[in-house]
């Protein structure tokens, strides 16, 4: 099913404006989350409560679910 994928939310405290590299302990990892929108509204969240770091950036990430049919 090409349809079945997962989200996550990745990200953190960068040490520079490259978005190379996160702070050593600042890494966050939220989800999965089975659908784009639900992702979308924990991104937003919680930007909104660190606007005040300049360096921290989350990302959505999409990835395929593992294995096939046997997955559900």
């Amino acid at each position: 099913m090409a349809d079945r994928k997962l989200w996550f939310v990745w990200g953190g405290i960068f040490v520079d404006s490259t978005w190379q590299d996160l702070e050593p302990g600042t890494e966050e990892c939220h989800g999965p989350y089975h659908d784009l929108a639900t992702a979308e509204r924990i991104w937003r969240d919680e930007m909104r409560r660190r606007v005040d770091t300049a360096q921290h950036r989350l990302f959505v990430i999409e990835a395929p679910r593992p294995g096939g049919d046997a997955a559900r």
